[in-house]
């Protein structure tokens, strides 16, 4: 019975090797989350093999996906069947899935959150009742929001704050402060937690940002990880915590500013469109930075 359902999704998709997937990506573009190295790594320490699929026309590849059973790979319905719920986290990230424009691959593998740039180059795929929250430009905040984050940062350093790039932290320091501010800021253990040093090491050449200090102690951190296709940049951030006790100085809106910006000027460096997520639309805080944006589903 279950070879028959496999059979029935891979229906027209011939099964390939990870270097071909890795290859599509490159080729077609994709996200954080469908990253080549980013799916062999986290797929290595879930110990869940995967199974990559190619759709080919006219003799030349067009799509390519990657699987766990009947889901994408990294798909946290996945780890929760096999025992490993909550073993790594990219929050609700978008997915862009390596195809080309128009190819209308058939798409039977459970998904969510999958992104409107696969419209066209798959089929199968409708709307979802959530939408995700997806930075705006920063002509589009107001210029007074603007002046705002600026004047925040400068009472901030005037305090004594000081931002320091992640760059400058091991893994090990890293999942220390975010897993201590995560707990303060919302009261309960960070998803992941357990295995935080491990995974931020695995994925330690995406990782973006910074991290505030205040009086020598971190008062605000958020785990961004960006990757660059051929023709956009996609970057995911995760989560974040902060300090409750210097909310005064709004550590965590602070941060927010710095990162968007930072990501915003390289994007535009490099002359590509940038989707900086926020994940799942599901937060006021969220409004401030973000226009909400429409996500499918399989």
């Amino acid at each position: 019975m279950l070879n028959r359902f496999q059979g029935w999704r891979e229906r027209g998709w011939s099964v390939v090797d990870a270097p071909v997937y890795s290859d599509a990506w490159q080729r077609f573009g994709g996200s954080v989350a469908t990253h080549p190295q980013v799916i062999e790594r986290l797929a290595g320490l879930a110990d869940i093999p995967v199974r990559y699929l190619a759709w080919e026309q006219g003799g030349k590849m067009q799509a390519c996906i990657a699987t766990w059973g009947r889901d994408l790979a990294l798909s946290k319905d996945v780890l929760k069947q096999r025992g490993k719920k909550g073993l790594f986290d990219l929050g609700n990230a978008e997915l862009i899935l390596p195809a080309a424009p128009d190819t209308q691959a058939p798409l039977r593998h459970r998904a969510r959150y999958l992104s409107a740039l696969n419209e066209g180059r798959f089929s199968g795929l409708r709307p979802q009742a959530e939408q995700l929250a997806m930075a705006r430009t920063p002509e589009e905040l107001s210029k007074k929001f603007r002046y705002n984050q600026r004047r925040e940062l400068r009472l901030l350093e005037e305090a004594g704050g000081v931002v320091r790039p992640v760059s400058e932290f091991s893994s090990q320091e890293l999942a220390v402060i975010y897993c201590d501010l995560f707990l303060r800021r919302w009261g309960f253990v960070a998803t992941g937690a357990e295995h935080m040093a491990e995974v931020i090491e695995l994925l330690r050449e995406w990782l973006i940002g910074s991290v505030i200090f205040l009086n020598d102690a971190p008062i605000a951190v958020q785990l961004v990880y960006r990757v660059e296709s051929p023709e956009w940049i996609s970057v995911e951030y995760v989560n974040g915590g902060v300090d409750p006790q210097t909310r005064a100085f709004s550590p965590g809106s602070v941060l927010s500013f710095l990162n968007t910006q930072s990501a915003w000027e390289h994007a535009r460096e490099a002359g590509k469109p940038l989707r900086f997520s926020f994940g799942r639309a599901d937060r006021e805080y969220k409004d401030r930075w973000c226009n909400p944006v429409p996500v499918l589903t399989v």
